[in-house]
């Protein structure tokens, strides 16, 4: 059987790490980069769902809970860490006032989205320094722009993302290393689809009304973005065109932080 011609930009022969890759976004992000040709890594908490992604598009499953700061320092010290292209995606939501707000889930959120995506960026970027050549693409969010009440963890490490995003850009740049941010607005995934039923409670309204009056309230453009548009987004700063966006945020909200 002949090769597939890979699909723009032409990533044959880098490797790709995508995390929260089962699913979602994560998942879109894997079979895009994997048509451009990329060798994807698949990494995932759900391992019969990673391992279904990868063996779809040829790629590697890593089952890891990059919570666990503890193993997944372990697992850094122990993997190949040829990577060329760091996805960080992988994300939960939990949806309640601050003074309801479990501590123990505001440590979970941000050791997922802020300090396990730190140790990862912090783990390629030798590798990408020698290879004179990598791409850190940061899946933020309009919340790592503006604020929503009731979602304080969420936010601070989408915030923090935003942060540690710039600081790679600043001492990655002369290297041949970009980091950039993308922002989508609600995204039809399962965690925003979850979403809709906390915000119901949360805000006393039907779930019909959490989409029209909460999520897609500030966005001009009044629907949610695709999965498949975030990939997009993600094969383009990987290409030859993006090689002067560094330190960006990207948004891709519908026109919701333009206000």
């Amino acid at each position: 059987m002949s090769t597939p011609t890979p699909t723009w930009p032409d990533l044959t022969g880098r490797r790709a790490l995508v995390t929260g890759g089962a699913s979602g976004i994560g998942r879109a992000c894997a079979e895009r980069l994997a048509a451009a040709g990329a060798d994807v890594v698949v990494c995932d908490l759900d391992g019969d769902a990673a391992k279904a992604v990868a063996e779809r598009i040829d790629g590697e499953a890593w089952v890891a809970d990059l919570a666990d700061l503890e193993s997944l320092d372990r697992e850094l010290a122990e993997r190949d860490l040829a990577i060329d292209v760091l996805v960080n995606n992988a994300g939960v939501q939990h949806v309640a006032p601050i003074e309801d707000f479990p501590p123990d889930r505001f440590d979970l959120i941000t050791r997922l989205m802020l300090q396990a995506p730190f140790r990862l960026v912090r783990a390629v970027l030798p590798g990408m320094y020698a290879r004179g050549w990598g791409r850190i693409v940061n899946i933020s969010s309009a919340h790592g722009l503006a604020a929503s009440p009731f979602k304080s963890a969420y936010v601070s490490a989408k915030h923090g993302l935003e942060g540690l995003s710039k600081v790679t850009a600043l001492e990655a740049g002369d290297k041949g290393v970009t980091s950039n941010c993308l922002n989508p607005g609600y995204v039809r995934t399962p965690l925003v689809e979850k979403q809709i039923a906390d915000q119901a409670r949360t805000h006393g309204i039907s779930e019909a009304d959490v989409v029209s009056k909460v999520m897609l309230e500030l966005p001009s453009v009044k629907r949610l973005v695709e999965p498949e548009e975030v990939a997009e987004l993600v094969a383009f700063v990987c290409s030859p065109a993006s090689a002067s966006i560094n330190g960006a945020s990207l948004t891709m909200d519908g026109g919701w932080t333009a206000r």
